[in-house]
């Protein structure tokens, strides 16, 4: 299972080079998140788990009286966002734990994350540090993956490996699917001090592969970075060699001309401090 110290080390230096492909896969979703914020004063926002950046520049730029700050602990991702940033006035990039991160002023009056509060340790203890540094009027709004079930991208690839194979965390655990059941979201959220919880379902086209060779570009971006690198490279050659043709195969079947989109289920949360 891919731990903090993975993401400060070599999953964050992956991550941090496949920000172009990870930001085109995550754009539908990212769409919804901008949308979700506009309702409302905006002063400051802090996006948690920024990554390299892509929603805390997206804000910056349709939120200029605003100020941004993105948090990541991986200082590869923070790096990239800092150099994707470099022309934005009203965003920064710090490297912090949002379950310790102190504003150091008046606190934000919109929390958001694209997928990147999936890996507290402890989230009802991060969650109620996030709403004791937010203002008193703020909001939190992030997006989770819904269930490995709806998620092409993850269950049908997560079906081509041989048996016994285990591509995702235990349930429960902190993963990309960790927030998948919104009662036991609610349960966090509720128990941390946040209220007015509410879920919205948002599917999106996952865009995995793109370009003259969108399957091939599909195939070294899921061997590059997330759940299915990380079992392939644990695979004897053999048993590797034969997931990457089924991955490929499947690959191909759900090309569209130029892209290879694969569905992508979502729970959009939102909730407030007071």
């Amino acid at each position: 299972m891919t731990d903090r110290s993975d993401w400060e080390g070599r999953i964050g230096r992956k991550w941090a080079d496949e920000w172009r492909r990870t930001d085109r896969s995550f754009a539908g979703l990212t769409e919804h998140l901008l949308r979700k914020a506009r309702g409302g004063s905006l002063d400051r926002i802090l996006d948690i788990g920024c990554g390299a950046g892509e929603l805390s520049l997206a804000l910056a730029r349709e939120h200029p009286d605003s100020t941004v700050v993105g948090i990541d602990i991986s200082e590869p991702l923070i790096a990239a966002a800092r150099e994707r940033g470099g022309n934005l006035s009203n965003v920064s990039f710090a490297l912090a734990d949002a379950a310790t991160w102190e504003s150091g002023g008046r606190g934000p009056d919109l929390l958001m994350s694209r997928h990147g509060v999936m890996f507290f340790d402890d989230p009802v203890a991060a969650f109620g540090h996030l709403r004791s540094v937010a203002d008193q009027k703020g909001r939190i709004l992030f997006s989770c993956f819904r269930d490995r079930r709806e998620n092409q991208w993850a269950d049908g690839i997560a079906a081509l490996l041989p048996t016994g194979v285990q591509s995702l965390p235990e349930p429960g655990a902190p993963g990309p699917f960790a927030f998948a059941d919104p009662a036991y979201v609610g349960g966090i959220l509720s128990s941390a001090g946040w209220r007015d919880i509410q879920f919205e379902k948002v599917d999106f086209a996952y865009v995995a592969g793109a370009g003259g060779d969108p399957v091939s570009d599909a195939l070294t971006y899921f061997l590059a970075i997330g759940p299915a690198a990380a079992a392939a490279a644990e695979l004897e050659p053999a048993q590797r060699s034969v997931f990457i043709d089924r991955l490929e195969g499947f690959l191909a079947e759900h090309r569209d001309g130029s892209i290879v989109a694969l569905q992508g289920a979502a729970w959009i949360v939102t909730a407030r401090a007071a």
